[in-house]
């Protein structure tokens, strides 16, 4: 028998959703595939003369409440299986925040890491070239995500400007602020998530301080360190693609940040007393409060979730715990901040980012935290109330939360628009 995708996955809290509400089921058969996904080779020069191509894609999953939104990674385990259903998360991650957006996402296959920075460019706007009658900022709207950033967004909008013959600023976000990017854009993501953690902290029983775990320590992972440490929790553990560095008197988080900057993995800072590395893998195993899954899909698992001692899971990836570990962190009373509401902050700021473009008019970076506080802060206060009425995990509620929106959506648009729209 085949092995289930990646898809097949994440379309289990989908029935899951569907069994707490009257959905039509049109409305479900239409949400269990991807509108339309496109797959094409970029061949681009490289420094030595010779040329080589790349595998990419653009996933528009769903647009019933909008345009498509969702990131472009450069990875080079990336597949259409991976696309498509990261785009199933940012349609229901969109819901979730009532943002005026479907979902979407791209990726190309390649490691950045062995690019030059000129090759790298070549690829970016190898990409726009390819998708820019697909992308638009009333169509499907890019931004960043893993192993992409503000630069390779600045190439992507520039040469969509040169395709298109004038500039259009709001056609992808996470721009840097000198070509109309946002204010607050680049921690959003650990904010978003810092904002549901503080909110929530009374209902969930968390202590002050908490004990925290990161797995991953990238962009996320880094500021949700920064902004706990700053209320007084304790780093505890932090990892990164080459082990883990635990403490339990806690981590430095400055001179982790400092070590990633310098191109080092967190273990170079294991040199002092008490600090003890770990495999990577041994991270979420971690003794703490909160541990924060903020790499890639699928890292806690059937074969590892029995070993999770936090008492809550704040996800700030994508679909980092499978199915199947749900099942034994709910059995075992681990709470679990469910990534299409965790994470959302990044989308809520390229939401702001987005009117910022269209309107002329830009907020102060305190103005973007704050409404980004009250977005999250009412969601999740919504999401914990439908959970607790119908006896279900946060993560469920997050998508009966999100598919009523859809299925109103949908149902709005009228049964000959279904399969048309």
């Amino acid at each position: 028998m085949a092995e289930d995708s990646l898809l097949d996955h994440a379309l289990v809290r989908l029935d899951e959703a569907t069994a707490h509400l009257n959905i039509d089921p049109d409305v479900i058969e239409k949400l269990k595939f991807p509108r339309e996904t496109t797959k094409v080779r970029l061949m681009i020069r490289m420094d030595d003369g010779s040329r080589k191509s790349f595998l990419a894609w653009r996933c528009r999953y769903d647009d019933t409440r909008g345009p498509t939104k969702g990131g472009i990674r450069f990875h080079p385990d990336s597949t259409d299986d991976e696309v498509e259903t990261l785009a199933f998360w940012m349609t229901f991650k969109c819901a979730v925040m009532n943002l005026p957006y479907g979902g979407g996402k791209g990726a190309v296959q390649v490691d950045p890491r062995k690019l030059s920075k000129a090759e790298l460019e070549r690829l970016s706007r190898a990409y726009i070239q390819a998708f820019a009658r697909i992308i638009g900022p009333d169509r499907d709207i890019p931004a960043p995500d893993v192993y992409t950033n503000s630069m390779i967004m600045g190439w992507m909008a520039d040469e969509y400007a040169q395709i298109v013959g004038h500039a259009e600023p709001a056609v992808i976000t996470g721009k840097p602020i000198a070509l109309g990017g946002s204010l607050g854009r680049g921690d959003a993501t650990a904010r978003g998530g810092y904002y549901l953690v503080r909110h929530l902290a009374e209902d969930l029983g968390l202590g002050n301080p908490m004990r925290v775990a990161v797995q991953g320590f990238g962009n996320a992972g880094q500021h949700i360190a920064q902004l706990l440490a700053a209320d007084g929790h304790k780093i505890v553990a932090v990892s990164d693609s080459e082990g883990a560095v635990r403490a339990d008197a806690g981590l430095r988080v400055d001179l982790l940040m400092e070590a990633k900057a310098n191109g080092r993995s967190v273990i170079s800072t294991a040199g002092q007393a008490g600090h003890e590395i770990l495999p990577a893998s041994e991270l979420v195993g971690v003794d703490c409060d909160l541990l924060v899954p903020a790499a890639l899909e699928n890292m806690i698992h059937e074969r590892n979730a029995h070993s999770v001692k936090a008492k809550l899971v704040l996800e700030l990836a994508n679909g980092p715990v499978t199915p199947e570990a749900d099942k034994i962190l709910a059995a075992n009373d681990v709470v679990i901040l469910p990534d299409i509401l965790a994470n959302a902050g990044g989308v809520t700021v390229s939401y702001f980012e987005w009117v910022q473009n269209r309107q002329g008019f830009y907020w102060t970076v305190r103005e973007i935290h704050e409404r980004l506080q009250a977005i999250m802060e009412a969601e999740g206060r919504a999401i914990w109330n439908i959970s607790k009425e119908k006896g279900i995990t946060m993560r469920t509620a997050a998508y009966v939360h999100a598919l009523g929106r859809l299925a109103d959506a949908i149902e709005a648009h009228g049964t000959q628009s279904f399969f048309t729209s």
